[in-house]
């Protein structure tokens, strides 16, 4: 195929910006839109000049023109959009958190696996310029052995106890919505944690509102961070090592640089510029390993994705957040 023929299913914020990242992909078409309505559906394939537009999820996956799909539902319906996909035949690029739990992530795996189709977490962050610099300085040993992972995510939302961050139903509270960004990029610099702790303030409708999480890994490397919906944290991430430091510039999760810092050697700041908005470098992770044939990417891979997943059980578990659909 010389492009890659892109659908997506669910026209909010996340929607919009996905399609926007991909209108900077050489290689990226995007040719399909569902939405639960058909004026929803017409209103984004305007803005985004997207020739289907489709009334129903279950149209755009049999839509025969699609090769990938973008799933940008909330939370609790990744799990029953990814498998619809896939059951069209699709390769899924899902948005985060890629399940409400480990057992849904589990399910959602089986079956791309089982059908031999592509799947990937959409972990936008990991794609970045700034993140591929942060894994080679760490693999250079630019900082000596790496110890220690300081980061925060968290902002003031309204409370509105039906909107998504709110709705257990939906998969509300901090740790599914930004929370999981701490604990992805803990898991992409030290694996699974052997140990969990974590404390929450759980508010009015019973989701997590703010937290504080640390995660012990092999050989007592921590993980330190905090997340929020109603209260807004600093955005910095810190790298800390045995011979320096990187910190990641504000806001962390989507930065055009770093500063590296050497015992002795002073600071040293390298900037890591993005193209476009940033989503793009996810979407061009999917069209290269499809391209490759390739059934997962390595920089997001699914075991990982599940791993983060089992973590976040364990992290609620502690806090006795357990949503209906559970």
């Amino acid at each position: 195929m010389s492009k890659i023929r892109w659908g997506i299913i669910g026209t909010g914020s996340i929607a919009h910006k996905f399609a926007t990242g991909l209108g900077a992909c050489a290689d990226a078409e995007l040719v399909a839109v569902g939405s639960r309505r058909q004026k929803t559906a017409d209103k984004f394939a305007s803005e985004f000049n997207v020739p289907h537009r489709h009334a129903s999820y279950e149209a755009l996956a049999a839509d025969a023109d699609v090769d990938a799909v973008y799933i940008a539902t909330p939370h609790a319906m990744h799990k029953e959009d990814s498998i619809l996909c896939l059951d069209a035949g699709k390769a899924v690029l899902c948005e985060k958190p890629f399940a409400i739990n480990a057992r849904e992530a589990k399910e959602v795996i089986r079956l791309a696996r089982k059908k031999k189709l592509f799947l990937m977490e959409a972990m936008w962050s990991r794609f970045q310029p700034v993140q591929v610099k942060v894994r080679e300085l760490v693999a250079a040993g630019a900082i000596g052995e790496v110890r220690m992972v300081q980061s925060d995510f968290g902002f003031r939302a309204g409370l509105d106890p039906k909107g998504r961050l709110f709705d257990p139903h939906l998969g509300g509270g901090a740790l599914l919505d930004v929370g999981v960004y701490n604990i992805s990029l803990a898991s992409m610099l030290f694996g699974p944690p052997t140990e969990v702790k974590a404390l929450a303030h759980l508010g009015e409708t019973g989701v997590d509102e703010q937290a504080a999480v640390i995660l012990i890994h092999e050989g007592g490397r921590l993980a330190v961070s905090s997340t929020a919906i109603r209260t807004t944290t600093l955005h910095e991430a810190v790298i800390l090592g045995t011979t320096g430091w990187i910190r990641i510039d504000k806001p962390w999760w989507r930065s055009g640089g770093l500063t590296l810092t050497v015992h002795g050697k002073g600071d040293t700041h390298i900037d890591t510029p993005m193209t476009s908005n940033g989503y793009n470098y996810e979407a061009g992770e999917v069209m290269s390993c499809l391209a490759a044939h390739r059934l997962e990417s390595d920089v997001m891979p699914l075991g990982e994705t599940l791993s983060i997943m089992k973590t976040m059980d364990r992290i609620r578990a502690q806090w006795g957040l357990k949503y209906p659909m559970e």
